[in-house]
């Protein structure tokens, strides 16, 4: 079940309001388990067990290492509880991967298991394995309800696509947060916002990009619009699901943290990387980053550890090394920009350096879009005139001028501007009527799309 799909809309999530609402402030947690439970069930009812086992182990374990703190214990307890979910994602996620490379370089015929990825399993790992560092450190205590806890693994807001909610974040919420007719007002709004940037913006990128790659008229100009189009496309993909979540999240009374803030007006690729899926450039850099020694090191050990981080961060997306690749491009860049890049960034005209990111970053995900390194290359020489490919073709001109409007409106929407416009008429006669109807006219039309058929599932339900 996916957030833009009528069932979730107008069956789903009604019912679970209504249940949570009339539940007593004590059960309400148990009614969050127990639909968030039934969400992931309905899209993965056979790994529904595999998420207990890692609730229930990281329970057991956090009171254990919290009672044996300070002593071999408890460190050897904390190995245990990162090795273990971290071993069912390298087994699900990564196993087949790590055959195939061996079968490749040493001419063995070991069998790949082609077990089926569990949805969520990266996010909901990194969530399970904060909760243990965080008690081992003792940033917080060890919880004592395996409701709680639970709820907060499970918590079906963000559980499939993130954000990554760090426990610490939403420790307090799990026991004592508050509701307010002001909250929900503000969640749905922000839940609708989202729905429209999924549904009206992303899914006619991804339509683009799907009609690029079944065209027999490719052109120099198509291959550029395909890559600006899916840069744009996993950008509203992604942050919509954030927004829809951070919006439920509102209306139950939790606070997650932004994922996204506008990355693609950033100046740098340091920045961008601030700006774009902060939740998970958070925990490496909490996590990985800061104990392999962070930047108080020397610095070929920092290079070191920049690379580890950007390895791990590409091969946290997919089990592939195009992944890899993509996230060890992005290492590179940041230490360049590091060692010397970024002076002379800041002496750049401000436009020049927006053009820099972006060119960076829609190279980027055309490596990242691509299955093989040979796709990859093969787009990358297309939207470089190296494929022997026209400027333009009849195709390309019948597409931008199908889409020209679409890439127009999602470049404005990609920036600060409709959100400023917005902080400036905020408080006035003609806010109060324009923000109900906008979300009144942005929910019907969503729903006239997806009643048609019309709905993508999201990017990053694959990773």
């Amino acid at each position: 079940m996916v957030f833009s799909s009528i069932e979730f809309l107008y069956v789903f999530l009604p019912v679970t309001l209504l249940c949570y609402l009339i539940a007593p402030r004590k059960a309400k947690n148990v009614v969050l388990l127990f639909f968030s439970l039934l969400f992931y069930w309905w899209g993965e009812p056979k790994y529904t067990i595999l998420m207990l086992f890692t609730i229930t182990f990281c329970y057991a374990a956090g009171r254990l290492i919290e009672n044996k703190k300070g002593t071999r214990a408890g460190k050897a307890m904390l190995t245990v509880s990162v090795a273990v979910p971290l071993g069912l994602l390298a087994v699900f996620k990564y196993a087949d991967f790590f055959i195939g490379t061996a079968n490749s370089l040493t001419g063995a015929d070991i069998p790949l298991l082609k077990l089926a990825l569990p949805i969520g399993i990266s996010f909901y790992t990194f969530q399970a394995l904060s909760y243990v560092v965080d008690v081992y450190r003792g940033d917080t205590p060890a919880q004592r309800s395996w409701i709680n806890l639970a709820t907060y693994v499970v918590l079906f807001p963000q559980l499939i696509a993130g954000p990554i909610v760090r426990y610490t974040t939403v420790a307090e919420d799990l026991s004592t947060r508050s509701h307010s007719m002001e909250n929900v007002a503000l969640g749905i709004r922000r839940f609708v916002y989202g729905l429209g940037k999924k549904v009206l913006i992303a899914n006619l990128l991804g339509s683009l990009c799907t009609a690029y790659r079944e065209s027999g008229d490719p052109s120099v100009l198509f291959s550029w619009m395909y890559a600006i189009s899916f840069s744009l496309q996993i950008y509203f993909d992604f942050s919509a699901y954030s927004d829809m979540a951070i919006g439920i999240g509102k209306i139950l009374g939790f606070r997650f943290l932004e994922n996204f803030n506008y990355p693609y007006i950033s100046k740098s690729i340091t920045e961008f990387w601030r700006r774009w899926h902060i939740s998970l450039g958070s925990w490496f850099r909490d996590y990985v980053y800061i104990p392999l020694g962070g930047n108080r090191v020397k610095p070929l050990r920092q290079i070191f550890n920049i690379l580890v981080v950007w390895c791990l961060t590409g091969f946290w997306h997919g089990a592939g090394w195009t992944f890899m690749s993509w996230g060890l491009y992005f290492g590179v860049l940041l230490i360049i920009e590091k060692l010397f890049l970024r002076k002379y960034l800041e002496k750049a005209p401000s436009f020049l350096q927006h053009f820099y990111v972006v060119f960076i970053v829609i190279i980027s995900f055309v490596l990242f879009n691509a299955d093989t390194f040979t796709m990859a290359f093969s787009d990358l020489k297309a939207m470089f005139g190296a494929a022997g490919l026209p400027l333009y073709s009849a195709d390309t001109l019948y597409n931008l001028r199908s889409y020209g409007v679409l890439l127009i409106m999602a470049f404005i929407g990609a920036t600060p501007l409709v959100k400023n416009i917005g902080k400036k008429i905020e408080g006035t006669k003609i806010s109060t009527v324009l923000e109900p109807v906008s979300v009144a006219v942005i929910l019907i039309i969503c729903t006239a799309y997806l009643v048609d058929g019309s709905f993508n599932p999201f990017l990053y339900f694959r990773f």
